[in-house]
């Protein structure tokens, strides 16, 4: 199988055009596996990997593939976003000291209320984030 093979279905089936960058992008996010990543991390890898692209370009090749459902976006506050290469559902362990986000898994975690949306609004997901810090930080 070609290098590029298996990344340019991904990307094909969710109707993206195959750039160069995106295929880039797309090879270094998806071929090890499910992890978590912000755009710093991604944008210092392809440095390291020899593919020439902003983090300007970064930012949006995450946005589009987390819009057609290659990825999942979390939030763990205001200003920091981590992408999730497992679009399955589930929560996540955030561990405030490192930065690290760890996958719950979606049936260890009950959510046994939730309001209603608002007017015009409807619930698509509920995402929960755990903040934890070493225990000795805790206290």
């Amino acid at each position: 199988m070609r290098p590029y093979t298996q990344v340019l279905e991904r990307l094909r089936s969710a109707n993206l055009r195959p750039t160069r960058q995106r295929l880039a992008l797309a090879k270094l996010l998806f071929d090890g596996g499910d992890r978590h990543i912000t755009a710093e991390q991604l944008h210092g890898e392809a440095m390291t990997a020899g593919v020439r692209v902003s983090l300007a370009t970064v930012y949006n090749t995450l946005h589009q593939f987390t819009d057609a459902r290659l990825l999942r976006e979390i939030v763990v506050d205001a200003g920091r976003s981590y992408f999730d290469t497992n679009t399955s559902e589930h929560h996540h362990f955030f561990y405030e000291d490192s930065g690290k986000l760890e996958d719950i898994p979606h049936d260890e975690l009950h959510v046994s209320q939730v309001p209603s949306a608002p007017d015009g609004a409807v619930i698509k997901s509920v995402d929960v984030v755990i903040r934890v810090a070493a225990a000795q930080a805790a206290q």
